[in-house]
């Protein structure tokens, strides 16, 4: 009764209940170390004595202790990141890259037997855990190689220009495709989201001169393209002329011609009177074209033919014979 009271109970231990305290602590630690949480952008991979035996994903979740299950997760929903031919030190409003070289892996021989200095991001993501961890022992060298060698197939097989300037656009997808087929060939569970070429320029030691001649080409297009103006402003310009010439030479013809058959008829006509009264057309005639030789002369002098010695002139004047 003064056990109770001092609030000192002492409870006796037998065999029984120390066995029972041990297996409930044994299957609260049994639980609890054998509960674990994947989070929303992963998934669990549990192995089960060193072989693949499940995958989890996001919640709460159990697995056997005691190294008969072993954990492993996976970031499935996460965009992941590799830099070829330069590496980023700090990203940021004012993004810090690497000084090292890196021209290892970013000089490549183009299609035309020029050099590029090619720098290139490849954005990927795990789209099956356990091929991702199991197939492929070394992931991230393996994607960085066939990353690699896809893009030297694709840009051999395009000129310097295409691969600066002209065609990087199909360059990326070419990449990209020929990256996710080797990968798939692996069984590596990696999905390629995006290849993306960010610079690409000719090596330093050649700047210059690749500089020249890239304003010989600009040049040489700009006298191409002004000739073409000059080509279209003198073209038109001279075929409006030739048909305007042949449209007047064409106008002139029908002049000629009408011209020519008015003087025919005229002529017709004199003719057919002249047959009718051989005199006095020819009088007419006659007087008719002294008239229009005449009018415009100053003086006018009149010879009798049959005078055989100088005779003074009649002096008819200006006005003309009356």
């Amino acid at each position: 009764m003064e056990e109770v009271k001092s609030g000192k109970v002492k409870i006796p231990l037998s065999k029984n209940n120390f066995y029972t305290v041990i297996i409930i602590i044994a299957v609260a630690v049994f639980i609890f170390t054998g509960l674990y949480t994947v989070g929303p952008e992963e998934v669990g991979v549990i192995r089960r004595f060193g072989k693949y035996y499940d995958t989890t994903g996001p919640g709460l979740h159990f697995k056997i202790p005691f190294g008969v299950d072993n954990l492993t997760k996976v970031k499935t929903k996460r965009i992941h990141k590799m830099e070829f031919g330069f590496r980023t030190r700090e990203a940021g409003i004012k993004t810090r890259y690497s000084s090292r070289d890196f021209s290892d892996e970013s000089l490549m021989l183009t299609g035309d037997l020029n050099i590029a200095d090619v720098e290139w991001v490849v954005q990927f993501r795990i789209n099956d855990a356990p091929k991702f961890l199991f197939n492929v022992r070394n992931i991230e060298g393996t994607i960085r190689n066939l990353s690699e060698a896809a893009m030297r197939l694709v840009v051999g097989d395009h000129s310097v220009d295409e691969v600066i300037s002209l065609s990087r656009q199909d360059i990326n997808y070419q990449v990209r495709e020929i990256l996710q087929e080797n990968l798939d060939v692996y069984n590596a569970g990696i999905e390629v989201v995006k290849v993306f070429l960010q610079n690409a320029t000719p090596p330093k030691k050649v700047q210059p001169a690749f500089n020249d001649v890239n304003s010989a080409e600009q040049e040489q297009e700009r006298i191409i393209n002004d000739a073409w103006k000059q080509y279209n402003n003198v073209i038109p310009e001279a075929r409006g002329k030739a048909k305007r010439t042949i449209e007047e030479a064409a106008g002139y013809k029908i002049d000629r011609i009408n011209r020519a058959k008015g003087d025919a008829k005229r002529f017709t006509e004199i003719w057919n009177e002249y047959k009718k009264a051989k005199t006095v057309t020819r009088k007419r005639l006659y007087i008719e074209t002294m008239q229009k030789v005449l009018k415009d002369m100053d003086e006018i002098y009149i010879v009798d033919e049959k005078q055989k010695g100088m005779l003074p002139l009649l002096n008819i004047g200006k006005g003309g014979a009356k």
